[in-house]
């Protein structure tokens, strides 16, 4: 399994911007993977925001928040980013990264096998 640390959470005000990083090791990137974002509220459940295919760098993202996120992979660094823009109060959650074999299901939490922590953000209004 992999091991997966997220970083550049924060406190934003609403309209901002902020990205995060998801570093990834313990993979064999000879096999493919799907690396996701996930993201949950207080009091709410796990909500898929976007994931991208390893391998083809093709992307996936929640009609919630397309047009204002953006996923991302730097594949020499094997680190995954998520720019976030255009900010709500309602974005505020906890935000993990994970990874799983690439199986294309990409919003179902079941389909990844290693999670990462998670980072807050916090949108002010």
């Amino acid at each position: 399994q992999a091991q997966l640390v997220e970083s550049g959470g924060g406190l934003v005000q609403a309209g901002g911007s902020l990205r995060l990083s998801c570093a990834v090791s313990g993979l064999f990137f000879s096999n493919n993977y799907q690396v996701g974002w996930f993201r949950q509220a207080p009091g709410k459940d796990r909500e898929f925001v976007a994931a991208v295919n390893w391998n083809s760098g093709s992307t996936v993202t929640a009609g919630s928040v397309k047009g204002r996120f953006t996923i991302s992979r730097n594949d020499a660094k094997n680190t995954v980013y998520l720019q976030m823009n255009s900010l709500k109060s309602e974005d505020t959650a906890v935000y993990c990264c994970a990874s799983g074999p690439y199986s294309g299901n990409f919003y179902w939490a079941g389909a990844y096998n290693s999670w990462g922590q998670g980072t807050q953000v916090t949108v002010s209004s």
